[in-house]
């Protein structure tokens, strides 16, 4: 177990200090969520107007474009293990004494600490769109930012397994990003759509962050009208986080088996 823990402390540290020095990864990462969160709040927030009663249409989709910021970082954290190989550098991680289980995890858990970053820089617009935020509510939102990049980071990680060149992974990524997103419920409830689309929400995990995220800022009692439904069950952030954590599991084992068959 030690050397698992001293894996993931090792290459989280690397992936840190990475960001920290690429500050152009920063700026660039809120590019799609703010003009989202423009284009879609300002253009279609008149059109539609109350999304339920005491919830507009900015703040019904706000928590959705924090959650679309964790998906765009977390989704990208794969790259690092493409650019590990082609350079050379995977190899040099392989042959140390560090365990493969622990190198995939400390990616995993390195990008969730990113993402949390660049998820509290998001949540100083919050005040502006007239989205109440408080001290309570942002301890709440740390762990769920934190489980939902660590599932949204599996996918990216087990995709990353089986490319070889970052241009490869890229155009997988892209075309996973948009169905994540759309079928998300970050634009709308996720129940008023037609049934297959419903059906694929429904087993994409980015939908149930989404729906967690939305329910810390609105409260269940505004959320319920719009949460996910299940068999007849609203879904609570607990349900959420369970589900989360189910798939982050599921994703993260198949990239460590398929992390191992590769290298």
């Amino acid at each position: 177990m030690n050397a698992i823990f001293r894996a993931i402390w090792v290459v989280g540290y690397r992936e840190l200090l990475r960001f920290v020095q690429e500050r152009s990864r920063l700026i660039s990462s809120f590019g799609m969520p703010l003009i989202f969160l423009v284009v879609f709040g300002a253009g279609f927030g008149r059109m539609i107007g109350t999304v339920v009663p005491g919830v507009d249409y900015i703040q019904f989709m706000y928590p959705g474009i924090l959650a679309m910021t964790v998906l765009m970082n977390s989704l990208m954290s794969g790259v690092s293990i493409v650019w590990d190989r082609e350079f050379g550098f995977l190899k040099e991680i392989l042959v140390s004494p560090l365990d493969r289980r622990g190198i995939l995890l400390g990616k995993a858990t390195g990008s969730a600490v990113v993402a949390i970053i660049q998820g509290s820089v998001m949540l100083i617009l919050a005040p502006f769109l007239g989205i109440s935020l408080t001290f309570f509510t942002v301890l709440k939102l740390i762990p769920v930012l934190f489980i939902v990049s660590i599932a949204i980071s599996s996918l990216g990680l087990l995709v990353a397994s089986r490319m070889k060149s970052q241009q490869g992974f890229q155009m997988v990524i892209q075309l996973l990003i948009m169905p994540l997103i759309f079928l998300a419920g970050v634009f709308y409830p996720v129940n008023n759509v037609p049934l297959i689309m419903e059906v694929i929400s429904k087993i994409n995990p980015l939908t149930y962050g989404v729906d967690a995220i939305r329910q810390v800022f609105l409260g269940a009692d505004s959320a319920y009208e719009i949460g996910i439904t299940i068999f007849g069950h609203t879904m609570s952030v607990l349900d959420d986080i369970i589900v989360v954590s189910i798939l982050g599991l599921g994703l993260i084992s198949a990239a460590v088996w398929s992390f191992n068959r590769s290298e």
